[in-house]
């Protein structure tokens, strides 16, 4: 079983793919090609999406029964162990976030002017 995830990729390569995989929802392509056709698919993808991403998931012989691959992404698989996980990015903490200002709200707006 092979899976492909696009993202702001052309829709020339949503039709390319659609020779070979079914695409059961805009973007998400699914089906059962050979490893030299999957391969040669991912090849293609990677040559012609541009400015997109893209995400490839197939079944394999592993402990966790499938491996990916990523194009563009910002989460990247990392081998852990002899399992594949996924590394996203470290975001900044956020920012010390103070409370809003006292009477920020229409409902205490209301209340100090007396409107209803």
């Amino acid at each position: 079983m092979t899976v492909i995830v696009l993202t702001h990729c052309p829709v020339g390569l949503r039709g390319f793919l659609t020779r070979w995989l079914l695409e059961i929802s805009p973007g998400v392509f699914i089906g059962s090609p050979s490893a030299r056709i999957r391969d040669a698919l991912w090849s293609e993808v990677k040559q012609y999406a541009d400015q997109g991403r893209a995400l490839l998931t197939y079944t394999t012989n592993t402990e966790q029964g499938y491996a990916f691959e990523t194009h563009d992404h910002k989460w990247h698989p990392v081998d852990h162990e002899g399992l594949t996980l996924i590394r996203r990015p470290h975001d900044k903490p956020p920012a010390a976030s103070s409370a809003p200002p006292r009477g920020w709200s229409n409902a205490s707006k209301r209340r100090r002017f007396g409107s209803r």
